[in-house]
């Protein structure tokens, strides 16, 4: 008659939480509890997200540009903007998770900007400026809104700024300002001739002066 006790206590130890032969619940260990995300933290994975969107986004703009056939040209377009408009959903999220994050609101300045929301990308590049005055990108970024606007003297005015404190940045706007001198030359619209033209020549004293200052401090480093 002691066998069955005998099987229930060899049960009772080989099966975790199985009643023991007194009757009582054998004990189990707590779960581990897993540490919680602090907004920062979330707002760093959120943050991620949507730089892996942009780039997918960048990618497909490259295929689009070297794309010949229209109809294929036109879905690579799409999916970029598709991208663009995911990452914004990121970056926003972001922001509210920390509202500190200065490269979460640049990067919602680009994205707006190149989605062609410029009232909404010089919101965001501004927020960014007003955490972290001397976040260049920003400041570059922000002058190729302006451009796509019009605002030709604040172009001027981020050049200097950048110029003087960031020369790489400079050059990047010397880029994105040769590139839309030679689109407006066959599109001007919404640009006075005159102004655009002495815009074009600052440009190119710009670049002129740039390139002297460049030979006199080659082999030199720079102490900003």
């Amino acid at each position: 008659m002691r066998q069955p006790a005998a099987l229930a206590l060899a049960l009772s130890l080989a099966i975790p939480g199985l009643a023991a032969g007194d009757g009582s619940s054998a004990m189990t260990p707590p779960r581990q509890q897993l540490p919680t995300a602090t907004p920062e933290q979330e707002a760093v994975g959120y943050y991620n997200d949507g730089i892996s969107a942009r780039d997918k986004a960048v990618a497909y703009e490259k295929e689009a540009a070297a794309e010949a056939d229209t109809g294929k040209k036109q879905k690579l377009e799409a999916r970029a903007k598709d991208k663009h408009e995911a990452s914004i959903k990121k970056f926003l999220a972001a922001t509210r998770k920390d509202p500190r994050m200065f490269q979460a609101w640049g990067s919602l300045g680009y994205a707006y900007r190149v989605t062609g929301n410029y009232t909404a990308s010089l919101e965001a590049y501004a927020k960014a400026l007003e955490i972290q005055p001397a976040y260049t990108l920003a400041i570059e970024y922000r002058a190729e809104a302006y451009l796509g606007l019009g605002r030709l003297d604040e172009v001027k005015s981020a050049y200097m700024t950048l110029f003087n404190t960031d020369r790489k940045r400079a050059d990047e706007l010397t880029s994105a300002i040769d590139r839309w001198l030679e689109k407006k030359k066959s599109d001007p619209a919404g640009i006075d001739p005159a102004k655009l033209d002495e815009f074009g020549k600052w440009a190119s004293e710009r670049k002129q002066l740039a390139a002297q200052t460049s030979s006199l401090t080659s082999g030199q480093e720079l102490r900003w």
